[in-house]
Parts: C-alpha cells; sequence; structure tokens
C-alpha cells in the first residue's frame, strides 16, 4: 500500500459546523431531537499539532482491515513519537508505504492489516524513515465513488 502526498495542513479559516447532542443510532433508530449541543470545526477535531500535519491519498489494499481503504485520506501527525502498534507512514527503500509499526520482539517489522499481504521485516542495511503517525481516516461514503 503506497501514499501520494496530497499537501502540509495550513492554517485555515475556521469552520463551524453545527453538532447534535443525541447520538445517532447504529442499531434501532431513536427518536429524533432536534438540539444543537455547540459547533465544532473539524480542523480541530482532526488537527492537533498544524505545523506538523499533513495529508496523505492512500493506494493500494494491504491495511483494509485497519479500516483504511483506496482513496482514502490519511492525517498524518509527524511530531508525535511513533509506538508499537500505531499506524505509520514511513518511508522503506524510498518508498512511501502506510503500514502498522512492531517493535517488539525485535526485529523491526511493517505489518499490513490484511492477510493477502505480507510483513515486511527491516533488517541490514535496509533504511527505513518514519514521516509519521496517523491520526485520522478521511473517507467519502457517498455512493458511486
Amino acid at each position: 500500500m503506497s501514499c501520494i502526498l496530497l499537501g502540509d495542513y495550513e492554517s485555515v479559516s475556521r469552520l463551524n459546523i453545527p453538532m447534535f447532542l443525541e447520538r445517532v443510532s447504529a442499531g434501532f433508530p431513536s427518536p429524533a431531537e432536534d438540539y444543537i449541543e455547540k459547533t465544532i470545526d473539524l480542523n480541530e477535531l482532526c488537527i492537533q499539532h498544524p505545523a506538523a500535519t499533513f495529508f496523505v491519498r492512500v493506494q493500494g489494499e494491504s491495511m483494509t482491515e485497519a479500516g483504511i481503504y483506496p482513496g482514502d485520506v490519511l492525517v498524518v501527525d509527524r511530531s508525535l513519537r511513533a509506538g508499537h502498534g500505531d499506524t505509520i507512514i514511513a518511508s522503506l527503500e524510498s518508498e512511501m508505504t502506510v503500514k502498522q509499526l512492531h517493535l517488539t520482539p525485535p526485529p523491526v517489522r511493517l505489518l499490513p492489516r490484511n492477510p493477502a499481504y505480507e510483513p515486511i521485516t527491516v533488517e541490514g542495511d535496509m533504511v527505513m524513515e518514519v514521516f509519521g503517525v496517523v491520526t485520522n481516516v478521511i473517507r467519502s461514503m457517498k455512493r458511486g465513488g
């Protein structure tokens, strides 16, 4: 699974969107409530460190069991220290990829989250650089696209 860099986050004007107090049921429907709790800004919700945030678009299917699909946009924070189990954007031998980082037991491995793909073991003189930790996934849910 590879990534296409979409760009760095740049400070933009605030866009407040209504957020309803009632939660939406994913099981049985609940009575509708017309009460707006507050407004939220998606930048505030998805971006903790604006100066260290960038976006990439996903290509490939190696992370589908982690809920990451082709065409999704990933919000990546390069100020976070990547830890065991984090989903990261890495450059491995100059190729960008998104994988789950496994540090223990050694050696370091980059794990796909799709059984059709093989784990990557970082060994010997392989060059790997972590570009950031994936913090959010943005996906279009519209029909036909």
